[in-house]
């Protein structure tokens, strides 16, 4: 349990995958306060099965577009297309939020001989793309749970399209984690609390510090009677590691 002071805050937890290399920002922080952090997954994405998604009526056959925000949407775009054995047309376009996406997308095309645009990372700028091809019936292949903004712009922008729900972000299962050994839990989403609630039903805060990325996070952490001391983004500190380092640099200044 923390005490008084930084050199009680030993042990963090953050709920994502570990970095790839040893370039991360964490790294920095890791070494900066002698940290003791541990990454694991809070939570898991899962496809949504083909019985489940006919439920929908989305005859996918029938878009001649369709529109990608991430990896995952592409995986389970084309598992699902191969599990309702639709046959996906050469001349289908396809919109990616990033150029990153779409080079993804050589996974299961000849990227060459198909018809693929991209933003530079935002949809409002591949929105300018798409108004380009307003003829086109778009398919906007997403989450169960997905921003509410991209609807609104393809609304705005008149464009004729269907969101098609193809995947679902659900709580890990993390119960062999010791939680009462951390003293600081980082998370990133509302299902992550979710996840928290549900592998350690009678998990207490104690003194223990939480650290919220998003609004939505922050307020479902709230809303779950924890107390939030650390968020992220803001004009300060626009990521996490960041939001982290500033806390805990004024704590040593206590």
């Amino acid at each position: 349990m923390i005490g008084e002071g930084l050199l009680k805050i030993k042990n963090i937890l953050i709920s994502q995958p570990p970095p790839e290399n040893d370039k991360s920002p964490y790294s920095d922080l890791i070494k900066q306060f002698n940290l003791n952090a541990c990454f694991r997954k809070f939570i898991k994405i899962e496809r949504i099965s083909a019985k489940e998604f006919r439920k929908n009526r989305i005859p996918v056959q029938d878009y001649t577009a369709v529109i990608f925000t991430s990896r995952h949407a592409v995986d389970h775009y084309f598992t699902l297309c191969e599990e309702l054995r639709v046959q996906i047309s050469d001349q289908l376009k396809y919109f990616c939020t990033s150029e990153a996406i779409a080079l993804y997308l050589q996974k299961y095309v000849q990227f060459r001989k198909r018809k693929i645009f991209f933003g530079k990372s935002h949809f409002s700028e591949l929105i300018d793309v798409i108004k380009k091809h307003r003829d086109e019936k778009f398919l906007f292949a997403c989450a169960e749970s997905h921003k509410k903004e991209i609807p609104q712009l393809l609304r705005q922008n008149k464009i004729q399209f269907k969101a098609a729900p193809i995947y679902r972000t659900v709580p890990e299962d993390v119960s062999d984690l010791d939680i009462n050994n951390y003293d600081m839990l980082v998370f990133f989403s509302p299902i992550g609390i979710q996840s928290l609630r549900l592998n350690f039903p009678d998990f207490e805060q104690g003194e223990r510090i939480i650290a919220a990325f998003g609004k939505a996070t922050t307020k479902a952490a709230e809303k779950d009677g924890l107390k939030v001391q650390i968020t992220a983004p803001t004009k300060t500190a626009p990521s996490m590691t960041m939001a982290i380092q500033q806390y805990m640099e004024g704590l040593n200044k206590k």
